[in-house]
């Protein structure tokens, strides 16, 4: 073997064992980012956003890819988990569905219907109205609304629906409240109430057309009925 070919070994060599030390690096930058990424789960992402109470499906989410240990505890990774639940408040697209987003489904006594109405936080829970508790809703009208004959009445306070049954309560939410002195920015609640067919209606035409609608919690043990003569009251009464 000649110079020329030993040079031409050698060269090959060292090709070789910088191809292998290359190789080495690239092993250990892998083994790296998979110490620090670790296995991927499955997990799902909101596809559009979901209104507040609205039923879940699968159709309303993708399955997605994220490394374990940046999964959050609270992360659903099975949509099993979703069947009889509704949105607790809005789901936002591409947000990653977690278990704290949804509650079960309330149930509904026979005769009974579902809704939910925004309530003023201030002056209408307070913080202390929590779901299964029992309130008396009221509602004040000015008298110039209404249309009809309540056109024509003084400003009165009116108990709309005695004894209602809380299901669930919402985020609070801004909104803008419109009132005689002009709108103004407050915050708002979405609770949400089983009713009978007429109550329900009771509520939805205050929810409309009254200035006010509050909520009064009812003590357990108390009669939540009161007397029909105090149903509706009046600066009248006190005259």
């Amino acid at each position: 073997m000649n110079s020329r070919q030993r040079r031409g070994v050698i060269l090959l060599l060292l090709s070789v064992l910088c191809a292998l030390g290359a190789f080495a690096g690239v092993l250990t930058v892998i083994s790296d980012v998979n110490s620090k990424v670790g296995p991927e789960v499955t997990a799902y992402r909101i596809k559009d956003d979901i209104a507040p109470y609205t039923p879940l499906g699968p159709d309303r989410f993708e399955k997605i890819k994220m490394p374990e240990r940046w999964l959050p505890d609270t992360a659903v990774t099975d949509l099993r988990r979703t069947q009889g639940k509704i949105a607790v408040t809005t789901l936002k697209s591409g947000s990653l569905l977690q278990s704290d987003m949804i509650v079960d489904r309330p149930a509904l006594e026979p005769g009974q219907q579902e809704i939910a109405i925004m309530i003023d936080a201030a002056t209408g829970v307070a913080g202390k109205i929590t779901p299964g508790a029992a309130v008396n809703i009221y509602a004040t009208f000015s008298g110039e609304r209404g249309g009809g004959r309540a056109a024509n009445q003084t400003p009165q306070s009116k108990l709309i629906v005695a004894g209602a049954k809380v299901l669930a309560i919402g985020k609070i939410t801004p909104i803008e409240n419109q009132d005689d002195r002009g709108a103004r920015a407050t915050d708002g609640v979405p609770i949400t109430f089983a009713l009978n067919t007429a109550d329900t209606q009771r509520v939805a035409y205050a929810e409309s057309f009254a200035q006010h609608v509050r909520l009064a919690l009812v003590a357990p043990g108390s009669a939540a009925t009161p007397d029909p003569r105090d149903r509706t009251y009046t600066l009248d009464k006190d005259k």
